[in-house]
């Protein structure tokens, strides 16, 4: 009963000093006016070439789930493209021309193909994918991001 006690007494004490102290809150980097913060956070997030890294990522997991006719990890991976170049262009609007014959064609053609559950098919997609993602890099005046087929797997997801 004793020990109860202390406990009760420790965690009343430790809970009163809590209210009596200033609430931080992570993130205290971030100075400034609340205008000056939010250009913090938005310089963080940065503008397009990080839905591209991510793009990047994602363009390479599909490649390899369509070699192991690993069809719904291709569809995931076919969303999560999706969803990262719709919030790149949150970010940065001036790139939804380019973009926009890949958010309504390619992808959506790339995803039909899965129904398919064929390889073949889903290579001859795939190679037209990349077509287009180095034709949207030519339009965005970056034709030196040149995409290729992956050859060399990186991911230790396989089925």
């Amino acid at each position: 009963m004793k020990q109860v006690f202390i406990l009760l007494t420790i965690l009343g004490l430790f809970s009163c000093n809590q209210k009596t102290q200033k609430k931080t809150t992570h993130g205290e980097w971030i100075k400034g006016t609340e205008k000056e913060q939010i250009t913090t956070i938005e310089k963080q997030f940065r503008g397009f070439d990080n839905a591209m890294v991510e793009t990047g990522y994602r363009y390479q997991e599909l490649y390899w789930a369509g070699q192991d006719q690993n069809w719904e990890y291709a569809e995931y991976q076919i969303k999560k493209i999706n969803i990262a170049i719709e919030n790149g262009l949150e970010r940065r609007p001036k790139r939804a021309k380019s973009a926009e014959h890949f958010l309504t064609y390619v992808l959506p053609k790339m995803k039909k193909s899965l129904e398919k559950k064929d390889t073949s098919i889903f290579n001859e997609n795939f190679k037209t994918m990349t077509i287009n993602c180095n034709s949207c890099h030519a339009m965005e005046k970056v034709p030196f991001f040149n995409v290729q087929i992956p050859t060399v797997r990186q991911s230790p997801i396989k089925k």
